[in-house]
């Protein structure tokens, strides 16, 4: 809770507060300063009036930690099939769960998803909210954000984990901002602070030069998204055999504003590049859009998909869905070899963790050399022509 004051005795109407607000939410009449509604309780003009004019109270919102229990992670679904990090976030999930003490319990949102959620039961968790409604078939801002804000002021989990997917990007933000608690965005390492209950959550900051540490102490539920492919996937045991808790969500009028009429693909088939264990990506170094056809054929004779970096993404020489990096997938293949890519750091974030990386650059100091386990120092016009036809000819024996 906040609260703003101006004090009357004190303000000479000099106009200062009005320069620096940014919102436009201070007005000076008849020599007084007035704060209008969209006052967000920043405290810039606090800091700027030479008269101490201007009176700002701010109250943290007390909360009742002990009266958060339990562990949730999103099992984000599309198309009825449960998404790959979903077993992630149940590695992690039951790790945290562990240390905590506390059940491991998942939210499968969707429609006709039982047989789903019965074979999730083979994994370790204590319980699965399965919440079923027409609406949320398909991934909707509305409808899913208020299902899992419904759900959790009733239950009070303790910390909610959500993979950091398109969904989980669009979702988690608006889950924590209506429950009023902090958010920690594309963790890639999470632990519990020894003698306390607080999430440690780590991620990369500053362009990936630094690795933040971020803790939510006097808020509940404590929130993170998860960069796919950062955490060790869950297998089935059938240890634990939990409990399906079935939820009928209660949606109003206004949940009800957006329809999906179909969903369109942009092309009939796109490989994943978080579940390939071989990506073939392209730089700026390839020159221009057409020359991507050699990093497509290298791919398709060695059975892997195609990556890119994001200076070529923007160039537009191919879709966004291809981008490895910070602000594009996170990958980890068995195999990752980078095609005339320089190797800044918000790239290497982003594929760092391959099993083997083969780097292929005609500058002996690009950066990604640093990290690379075979390094090529040639012009990969001169080199990929080659390397396809050897391997064309293998295929052909």
């Amino acid at each position: 809770m906040a609260r703003i004051e101006i004090l009357l005795d004190r303000c000479n109407g000099c106009k200062k507060c009005v320069s620096v607000c940014p919102f436009s939410a201070i007005v000076v009449e008849n020599k007084k300063a007035r704060i209008l509604e969209g006052c967000t309780f920043c405290g810039a003009c606090v800091n700027v009036c030479p008269f101490g004019a201007i009176l700002l109270e701010k109250k943290e919102r007390e909360v009742d930690l002990s009266s958060y229990r339990g562990v949730w992670i999103f099992a984000e679904q599309r198309e009825g099939e449960v998404m790959p990090v979903t077993y992630e976030l149940l590695s992690v999930g039951r790790k945290l769960a562990d240390a905590l003490e506390v059940d491991l319990s998942a939210l499968l949102f969707g429609n006709n998803l039982r047989e789903k959620a019965e074979a999730m039961l083979d994994y370790d968790l204590n319980k699965i909210y399965l919440v079923e409604h027409p609406l949320l078939a398909h991934y909707r801002t509305g409808p899913y954000a208020q299902a899992m804000v419904d759900l959790a002021r009733q239950e009070r989990p303790e910390i909610i984990l959500i993979g950091a997917t398109s969904i989980g990007r669009d979702l988690a933000p608006r889950v924590a901002t209506r429950l009023r608690t902090g958010l920690t965005a594309d963790c890639t390492d999470l632990d519990i602070e020894k003698g306390k209950r607080n999430l440690i959550q780590t991620r990369p900051a500053l362009g990936g030069n630094i690795m933040a540490t971020i803790i939510s102490p006097h808020h509940r539920p404590q929130m993170a998204t998860v960069r796919p492919r950062v955490m060790k996937r869950a297998k089935p045991n059938g240890r634990l055999r939990g409990e399906i808790i079935e939820v009928k969500p209660n949606f109003a009028k206004e949940d009800r504003m957006v329809q999906v009429l179909r969903t369109i693909k942009e092309e009939n088939e796109v490989e994943d590049l978080q579940e390939a264990n071989i990506i073939v990506s392209g730089g700026r170094g390839l020159g221009k859009a057409e020359n991507f056809s050699l990093i497509r054929e290298l791919a398709r004779l060695l059975g892997g998909a195609v990556g890119a970096s994001r200076a070529v993404v923007d160039a537009g020489w191919i879709p966004s869905y291809h981008q490895v990096g910070q602000t594009g997938k996170t990958v980890q293949p068995k195999l990752y070899i980078a095609c005339g890519i320089s190797g800044a750091i918000q790239h290497q974030v982003g594929m760092r963790t391959s099993e083997v990386i083969v780097a292929i650059n005609k500058d002996p100091n690009a950066p990604i050399f640093n990290i690379a386990t075979y390094g090529i120092v040639e012009d990969l016009h001169k080199f990929l022509p080659i390397l396809i036809e050897k391997l064309e000819n293998e295929k052909g024996r």
